[in-house]
């Protein structure tokens, strides 16, 4: 029996075309609230991020936040209980290389981020929303040093992957898409935040979905009891995934909850 259910927020939650939740999507989430159903937000965003999703996002009373691929966890009043920021060890040999590579960067802490260098990826996403004011000034990542930090955003092609990684031990890639990879703790990830939030629920793995349409969705996925794929999804989620629904502009989380039986016909 499903108890809980995480989502994923950018292309699962939330279209990436509307950038706005559904009227639909809402509807069904409530209801499974009054069905007594815990739901969650499991997303590579920081907590900085949450008020920019919109009114609809954050109205809605969410039982809890896995945020920054499952480094920073938070309750349903959005306080921290659990965090893993990243090892000065790590820091120590990453920052040394960051100084000297030419392509951006994000670094995200708990409620701030900043670029080592100019990202014109980040600022046209910005600007598309009528943003881009807000594109900060490049900062030296040295700065991770004496501030607590949870993931490196590099904006790398997949095949860079490797080679970040090998300039920064005890990290591993959680790549969301082809513009980015995030890099998080050896030892994290979504399914580790995940387990921080069941235990404080007292929920079981046999009572987990999830859904996501990512590349760092597929531990989650392959994770919960139920993993479900986004239709524009990329392939190797789906190939992870038990079920393959809709697309998140046709409602696709609704689909699911139909099928699998949760929301009545």
């Amino acid at each position: 029996m499903i108890k809980a259910i995480f989502f994923d927020i950018d292309g699962t939650l939330i279209p990436m075309t509307t950038r706005k939740m559904s009227e639909r999507l809402l509807e069904a989430l409530y209801m499974l609230r009054i069905q007594g159903i815990k739901l969650f937000i499991s997303s590579g965003r920081p907590p900085v991020q949450l008020p920019h999703l919109g009114a609809e996002f954050n109205a809605f009373p969410w039982d809890g936040y896995v945020m920054m691929n499952g480094q920073y966890c938070l309750d349903e009043n959005r306080q921290c209980f659990y965090d893993l920021p990243i090892g000065k060890e790590t820091l120590e040999v990453l920052i040394p290389y960051l100084q000297q590579a030419d392509f951006p960067c994000t670094v995200t802490e708990a409620d701030h981020d900043y670029e080592i260098r100019f990202n014109p990826k980040r600022y046209a996403y910005l600007k598309s929303v009528g943003r881009e004011k807000e594109f900060p000034e490049p900062v030296d990542p040295i700065r991770a040093l004496t501030h607590p930090t949870y993931q490196f955003s590099a904006y790398i092609p997949e095949e860079q992957d490797e080679e970040f990684v090998r300039h920064a031990p005890g990290l591993k890639s959680a790549r969301w898409s082809p513009d980015f990879a995030d890099m998080i703790p050896e030892n994290g990830g979504k399914p580790e935040g995940m387990k921080k939030m069941m235990e404080r629920f007292g929920l079981k793995q046999e009572e987990i979905m999830a859904f996501g349409d990512g590349g760092n969705d597929i531990s989650m996925i392959e994770y919960a009891h139920i993993g479900v794929a986004m239709g524009n999804g990329r392939d190797n989620v789906k190939q992870a995934a038990d079920y393959v629904t809709l697309d998140s502009e046709e409602d696709g989380i609704v689909h699911a909850l139909h099928h699998f039986g949760l929301l009545p016909e």
